[in-house]
């Protein structure tokens, strides 16, 4: 039990034993104290005004007196300012923290609750590789998989890869045209990037003819359209003409939008579009030679992907391919027709009407029978509960997303699958680079393995300037470097809040000062550093004795390093709640700046007692596992010495 669930539950108590009333942890509020006041932990009185009939600080005062004379062993003393009890937790009690828990690697997690979790992350498409966007998404799931493990879960973590439909056929095309047999082995190039590099020839011939259609409709050539997207066509540059004589800056998005659109109708008139549904649906149709050109390309891309999940330490329980569920939901579509959850329309089409829910209709199978992508992911969150008995799902998924996740649920609630109410979509701001956004279809994204490849130089760039690492060898300073510059990258796109958009930039992340991964790891390195230097005369490493006397009480730095290590249970079970991996960045970078001015201000070695010492190396036992466990769980890794 923490600190402050002991100050809640002893509040409580002692509140009914006053007052005779009924109270719960719900009708205060426990804070930190403030620095520029005296005490550890503050009860806010304010909200027991009403019900106790008394001034905030008469409360306080008869609060105050019987908790420091029922719990002498918790609170030492108080005081009240200005409606807000102060308590000063007991030394003694501090010191007992460290004494069990300096040595502790298992402090912060709890036993398992019985409960399951699946979170699902990553989620490529077969016809690229990884980029930089991707990397924030496997960060982030596998960070959430593994502070939901250290708060008592059973986790799966798994992947749905989308290794059909339009995309990989664009792929697959251009190969077929201008691929002349080559493959990832004969060109030495890694197998999701060779993927990749057709896909962007697909859409540079695609942008080049759709540039001619423009020439041919500007002659008032149509040919190219069928009678419907002719007239759309029309009717929508007629709009867009309407609002550009308005000449109104708020026409601005409107007009936009209708370029959008006409843009779309005209790359899929193009005839490489036609060519790429073309192979779609012969792929559909089970065409051999489409099936075994699909396989090919789509093994060489999971080569790639191996590789650079191993470099980044990503890894999943479960891996579901689209090819395999984007026939599931079929079955559940006709069962909601019978419940009257979907209509069936006259061309034969079935939807969904939510707009009483304030969304709209929404199509889950298309006239001619096929599925949708709605369709496939109602499936597939049914199949995940018959498979693992999860009690919550959680998809990690961009926050352009957020339609069509309110829809899943919304319609996965409404056909009473189970555990629809636990469907939980933890959404995410996109990552930008100091250029601006990235795009697929021009070739502008940043591939993963280049972003790990420029952290890793970066980390040799600044590791060098300080010039503490001449006793490496060649494979520790590689294994260093790729520590440090991956934990630097990890470390920069989990510190922020996952709703918030982002702008990655890698010297500002790689920095060995201030709100940095290499900071929070150099100062790990530098206590493993002073344990070491403190070992025995056999040259092993020390390991304090709890049997120790450690003195009765702390300094100011000293006392605030040992709040703050008691704390990080309460941290992991927070970020859990909130599924905020920037509450672990947050509160790790807290403890390491914090060790970092008690260093700078108390010595270890030369300390004024051997109690002093044996104090102050429990401390930085304490922070070291703390920082390493806290680290662990981003997927950061901490190294001894740097």
């Amino acid at each position: 039990m923490s600190v402050v669930e002991s100050l809640q539950k002893s509040a409580v108590a002692s509140l009914t034993a006053l007052f005779g009333q009924s109270f719960t942890e719900k009708d205060f509020q426990v804070n930190q104290t403030k620095p520029e006041f005296e005490g550890d932990y503050t009860i806010v009185l304010f909200s027991l005004v009403k019900s106790l009939k008394l001034s905030p600080d008469a409360i306080g005062t008869k609060l105050g007196d019987h908790l420091v004379e029922n719990n002498p062993l918790l609170f030492t003393k108080y005081n009240i300012i200005s409606g807000f009890l102060n308590l000063t937790v007991a030394d003694a009690y501090w010191m007992d923290i460290l004494s069990k828990h300096h040595n502790d690697e298992s402090f912060g997690k709890l036993a398992l609750n019985g409960k399951k979790v699946m979170v699902e992350y990553s989620s490529p498409n077969t016809n690229k590789p990884l980029h930089l966007g991707h990397l924030r998404n496997n960060f982030l799931g596998w960070s959430v998989a593994e502070i939901f493990k250290a708060s008592g879960y059973e986790v799966i973590k798994s992947c749905i890869v989308n290794d059909r439909g339009i995309h990989i056929c664009k792929s697959m095309i251009a190969w077929q045209k201008w691929g002349n047999g080559e493959t990832p082995e004969s060109t030495g190039t890694k197998g999701d990037h060779f993927v990749g590099d057709y896909y962007v020839k697909f859409e540079q011939e695609l942008k080049r003819q759709s540039v001619d259609l423009i020439a041919k409709e500007n002659n008032n050539d149509f040919a190219h359209y069928t009678e419907e997207e002719k007239n759309k066509v029309i009717e929508l540059s007629t709009l867009k003409s309407r609002l550009l004589s308005d000449n109104n800056d708020k026409n601005k998005e409107k007009i936009i939008k209708l370029d959008d659109d006409i843009t779309e109708i005209r790359r899929s008139a193009t005839d490489i579009m036609k060519e790429a549904k073309q192979m779609l649906f012969d792929w559909e149709a089970g065409k051999p030679e489409v099936i075994a050109l699909w396989a090919k390309m789509n093994s060489w891309v999971y080569s790639g992907f191996d590789i650079t999940y191993k470099t980044i330490g990503s890894d999943f329980n479960k891996t579901y391919y689209e090819s395999n569920t984007y026939l599931l939901g079929k079955k559940i579509v006709a069962e909601g027709l019978q419940k009257n959850v979907f209509i069936k329309e006259e061309d034969n089409s079935v939807w969904i009407d939510l707009t009483a829910d304030g969304l709209d209709k929404k199509i889950v199978q298309r006239k001619d029978g096929t599925s949708v992508y709605i369709t496939q992911d109602i499936g597939l969150a049914q199949q995940k509960y018959e498979e693992y008995g999860i009690d919550q799902s959680i998809y990690v998924i961009g926050d352009e997303q957020n339609y069509h996740m309110k829809v899943l649920k919304l319609i996965a609630e409404k056909l009473q699958l189970p555990n629809a109410e636990n469907i939980y979509h933890l959404s995410y701001g996109m990552v930008e680079l100091p250029t601006g956004k990235m795009k697929s279809r021009e070739g502008t994204v940043v591939d993963a393995d280049d972003i790990v490849e420029e952290m890793e130089k970066v980390a040799q760039e600044k590791t060098e300037e300080l010039g503490k690492v001449k006793d490496f060898t060649a494979e520790e300073l590689a294994a260093l470097y790729h520590t440090i510059g991956l934990g630097a990258l990890k470390f920069f796109l989990l510190r922020v809040d996952p709703k918030k958009k982002m702008i990655f930039n890698p010297e500002e992340s790689i920095d060995f000062h201030g709100f940095t991964g290499p900071f929070i790891q150099f100062n790990h390195a530098r206590i493993k550093s002073i344990l070491r230097k403190s070992a025995d005369v056999n040259g092993e490493s020390i390991v304090v004795s709890s049997e120790s006397s450690v003195g009765n009480s702390f300094l100011p730095l000293e006392k605030e390093l040992v709040v703050a290590l008691e704390q990080y249970p309460t941290i992991v079970t927070q970020a859990c709640s909130e599924m905020n991996p920037s509450a672990i960045a947050i509160y790790v970078y807290h403890i390491a700046k914090t060790f970092s001015s008690f260093y700078t201000e108390h010595s270890i070695a030369n300390a004024e007692t051997e109690e002093k010492k044996q104090l102050r190396l429990q401390l930085a036992a304490m922070t070291a596992n703390v920082i390493k466990s806290g680290m662990n769980l981003m997927g950061v890794e901490v190294p001894e010495r740097m």
